[in-house]
């Protein structure tokens, strides 16, 4: 027996997983993720709240997701994870440079308010 979920049903119960910490719009662009991944792969996903927990987490910008990736300030996590810096960025480019980053080893979900990041 199967039980089709909406987006709604989806981030409700992301949302209610008390080890969990989702924001509202968090656990809605994790649901339409998780919605776009199944569409594409054209497999039928089971909602595993734990699995899903243990494989992504949400930050509320790229500077707090690289802070706490690597546990050391701003310039030395940006420089341990491998970006060079000339100096002369802009801090959009810095930004776009932490994105690429993300996007090289895992998945990143961006979001009005902050970024889901996959375990990687």
């Amino acid at each position: 027996m199967k039980m089709t979920l909406t987006t709604y049903d989806i981030a409700n119960a992301l949302r209610e997983d008390e080890n969990a910490r989702w924001s509202r719009a968090g656990s809605f662009a994790l649901a339409e993720y998780l919605e776009e991944l199944e569409e594409e792969t054209g497999e039928e996903m089971e909602l595993d709240t734990v699995a899903v927990r243990c494989d992504y987490s949400e930050f509320s910008s790229l500077h707090d997701w690289i802070i706490e990736y690597y546990g050391k300030p701003l310039n030395d996590a940006i420089k341990d994870a491998g970006i060079d810096l000339d100096g002369d960025e802009t801090e959009e480019e810095r930004e776009e440079l932490i994105r690429d980053c993300i996007r090289d080893h895992g998945q990143l979900i961006e979001f009005a308010g902050g970024i889901i990041v996959s375990s990687f």
